[in-house]
């Protein structure tokens, strides 16, 4: 039986991955019971007990290393811990820092080095995409408002306003592009990006490299509809070769390890290069749906296995997210306010 942490259980309406992992591993052929790392007593996940076998509050990475260390050691020796899957990216600094600690601690990862970590920066999406042969649209990297009043009548309207690490905003005018420039600085500081908008498909991969060049399945989407935060509502399985080939060069360029997701805008003939995500996406549940099941084969491969490394999906396969009530009792909230577990 292995004992398999998750973050990211926050199923609301901006969704982590960690339901959708949990769900993929709790469906594979190996013995698993998942234990969800929460920072919130609100975090739906805590009371799906059906997918999720036990639930602790973690300090906040802004506390810094030492905590949150001491919280996952508390965790392997009370209850044991074999493996951690971490989803969110404020976490993962911190998980990428410790491996080799965990690892000495028995717990196991299977994350990227943390100069694959740094490719994640809008601004390196320029050497990235001349990489792997995509387009990337016309982005210019600011670290001053003087800066950013140029490269907006530069770019011209609409554009993208975006944090170099979180958040994006699609501004028409002056007054809402400075709005986003101040909201950024203030909440992430510089350098912002302020990216051209260009038309087209929203298409995305998800995939897990296995460290060596290689990779151990991708899975391809086209979104048909998402929420006004950006997620995914609705999508379809697609096999669009540019952009599975760009994935494919990507991981074996970078040797990237672990999960991943590659967004893009696909128009006409050209792929432009929007994002890299350095995790798996809320959405990742839908490879599993289709038989590519990414979050068990990052497990095994943490676990020291060789995981399947076939990708043979249909196209044309519908994604649709929906909400669902459930009730519980209080018992367990309080028990996760009162002792941090449950």
């Amino acid at each position: 039986m292995y004992k398999v942490a998750v973050s990211g259980i926050n199923a609301v309406d901006n969704p982590g991955p960690g339901v959708g992992v949990a769900k993929s591993i709790k469906q594979g052929d190996l013995e698993v019971k998942v234990f969800g790392l929460a920072y919130d007593a609100m975090e739906p996940g805590i009371y799906m007990d059906w997918l999720i076998d036990r639930s602790f509050l973690m300090p906040y990475p802004s506390k810094g290393e030492e905590p949150f260390l001491q919280r996952l050691f508390y965790i392997k020796e009370r209850y044991g811990l074999d493996v951690v899957i971490p989803n969110l990216d404020a976490e993962l600094p911190l998980f990428i820092k410790a491996q080799k600690e965990l690892s000495s601690f028995g717990i196991k990862t299977f994350l990227p080095t943390e100069e694959q970590f740094k490719l994640r920066s809008k601004g390196e999406l320029p050497k990235i995409a001349e990489e792997v042969g995509l387009k990337v649209p016309k982005t210019i990297t600011v670290t001053s408002y003087e800066d950013f009043v140029k490269a907006v009548n530069e770019i011209g309207f609409p554009l993208m306003v975006k944090g170099v690490f979180y958040e994006a905003y699609k501004a028409f005018n002056i007054s809402q592009a400075t709005a986003y420039f101040n909201t950024l600085v203030s909440k992430w500081g510089y350098p912002v990006i302020v990216q051209e908008v260009v038309s087209g498909e929203e298409m995305n991969v998800v995939g897990v490299g296995d460290g060596e060049g290689g990779h151990f399945g991708l899975v391809a989407i086209k979104k048909l509809w998402i929420t006004s935060l950006g997620k995914i509502w609705t999508g379809i399985t697609v096999k669009n070769e540019k952009l599975l080939q760009a994935a494919q060069s990507f991981v074996s360029a970078f040797k990237w390890r672990g999960g991943f997701e590659v967004e893009s805008i696909v128009s006409e003939n050209e792929v432009y290069l929007i994002e890299i995500n350095p995790r798996f996406p809320a959405w990742v549940y839908f490879a599993t749906g289709v038989g590519i099941n990414l979050p068990l084969r990052l497990l095994k491969a943490a676990l020291g296995m060789e995981p399947e490394r076939d990708w043979e999906y249909e196209a044309g396969k519908l994604y649709v997210r929906f909400t669902d009530d459930f009730i519980t009792d209080m018992d367990k909230f309080q028990e996760v306010i009162v002792n941090g577990e449950a």
